[in-house]
């Protein structure tokens, strides 16, 4: 049968030769990056954020019990909590009731915005934060949950948040990782993946800092290794390593290893004084609540944060963990908000002050929300089940909507009724705001271009100014 040129170019495209093309194609794109793929570049789209700092309260904070007041709970206090269909079948185990919060709520700010009381020094900036009740997740399950708010993936393995943006935007010192992670103690629910670079390259992984001790392990050579030294060790190093990775210019990751040494080198001088609080005025610590048992450890997060985003670090993430309070919530919330209410307050404030907050987002969230149902009654013992419909998000800074309150949960605050949005559609509401778009923010593996939203979202224009 004879094939015109159009019928083979399209048979080419359709089959085996277009995968091909497409592979050889992003192969090529990835190849001009790696001279320095974390080179600061603009983004797709005009913003106002360059940074992010995203506040991560692992374990699920509750709405109801934060920023969501629920009157109806009040009546329906200790009443049985009855759902229809299949959900019935879950409850088998044993009668659930109504929970009422026990913490007071008032409006505040020109914007009215509603807080639980106890959120004290939060309420004096309640006009710089834009609250989103419509998010919906897909899991009850701590992991999954964590993996598929910061990485849009329920399984693991995908890129986390801060690589993709790492990956789109690069970052302003190169003398300091692009993506830094400060996360508590122990590491939250699924681990490291939640900071992972995935399918990415290597270089856009998140860089943990340890919370005691050396942030960094070995970040200071042997006091007999002069720096001249160090210099001519790490370039036979290289020489032998570029050597070895001409021969198999398939690996990415072996550029990602050279490079790492290099950013190893330059952290010496750099890190110290990044990480070091001491030079701060005892004004600012105070501010933060360090020394203050209760919030020295998220106070000194946070102004780590701000320091690093001082020195060009495009993406910070903080961790603060125990919000699964399935018990005990007026005690378990009560001392968690307590120990994060000042550092948050602190940090918005002294962002502001610096002429930093415009350009910085800043974001609050768990991995879900929490049901306006328990199964304790009697005592004081009252707590609350995960909840994947509904939950409050919020933001600062960065070109978002500050000032408003965007979509509403029902009665009870069991499910999002109003502007209701997959997490999908925050990802890409994120990323929107650090002048990204999702749609070309991609990657090519395994057959196809991937991007976080997995498969595309829609921006939540009501959340952006």
């Amino acid at each position: 049968m004879h094939v015109n040129r159009r019928e083979s170019l399209f048979r080419l495209g359709t089959s085996l030769g277009g995968i091909a093309l497409s592979a050889l194609l992003a192969e090529e794109a990835r190849s001009e990056d790696k001279s320095n793929p974390l080179a600061p570049r603009n983004g797709h789209l005009p913003a106002k954020a360059k940074n992010c700092i995203f506040l991560m309260m692992e374990g699920g904070p509750s709405h109801v019990d934060t920023f969501d007041p629920k009157p109806a709970l009040e009546k329906l206090h200790l009443q049985e909590f009855t759902r229809s269909g299949e959900q019935k079948s879950a409850m088998e185990s044993g009668k659930r009731y109504y929970v009422k919060s026990p913490f007071k709520f008032g409006k505040h700010g020109e914007s009215g915005a509603d807080m639980a009381d106890n959120w004290q020094q939060l309420a004096s900036v309640a006009d710089e934060l834009c609250f989103f009740r419509g998010c919906q997740v897909d899991s009850v399950n701590h992991p999954t949950a964590m993996y598929q708010m910061n990485c849009g993936n329920r399984f693991g393995g995908d890129p986390s948040m801060g690589a993709w943006v790492t990956y789109g935007l690069g970052t302003m010192n190169q003398d300091l990782p692009g993506f830094v992670v400060l996360p508590d103690v122990s590491f939250p629910q699924g681990g490291a993946p939640n900071w992972s670079n995935g399918y990415l390259p290597a270089f856009f992984q998140g860089t943990p800092l340890r919370p005691k001790g050396s942030p960094i392990l070995d970040l200071a050579p042997p006091t007999a290794v002069t720096p001249e030294r160090q210099r001519l060790n790490l370039d036979l190093l290289a020489s032998m390593n570029k050597r070895h990775a001409s021969q198999h210019p398939q690996h990415g990751e072996l550029a990602a290893r050279l490079e790492s040494y290099e950013l190893a080198f330059r952290m010496q001088t750099e890190v110290p004084n990044a990480i070091d609080i001491s030079s701060e005025s005892q004004s600012t610590l105070d501010m933060y609540g360090v020394g203050k048992p209760e919030t020295d450890s998220f106070g000194r997060k946070c102004l780590l944060a701000r320091k690093m985003v001082e020195k060009g670090v495009r993406f910070v993430q903080l961790f603060n963990g125990s919000w699964d309070s399935h018990d005990y919530i007026e005690r378990a919330h009560g001392n968690l908000i307590h120990g994060v209410d000042q550092p948050i307050a602190a940090l918005i404030k002294d962002l502001k002050e610096r002429g930093l907050l415009e350009s910085t987002l800043i974001v609050w969230c768990g991995e879900f929300g929490r049901t306006p149902d328990n199964g304790v009654r009697g005592g004081v013992a009252y707590g609350r089940d995960h909840n994947p419909n509904a939950m409050t998000i919020w933001m600062a800074g960065g070109g978002c909507k500050a000032g408003h309150t965007i979509g509403a949960t029902d009665e009870t605050g069991m499910t999002a009724v109003e502007n209701v949005h997959h997490v999908r559609d925050f990802h890409v509401t994120l990323l929107r705001l650090l002048g990204l778009d999702d749609n070309k923010l991609t990657y090519y593996h395994a057959g196809r271009f991937k991007q976080l939203s997995q498969f595309g979202g829609k921006v939540i224009d009501d959340l952006i100014a």
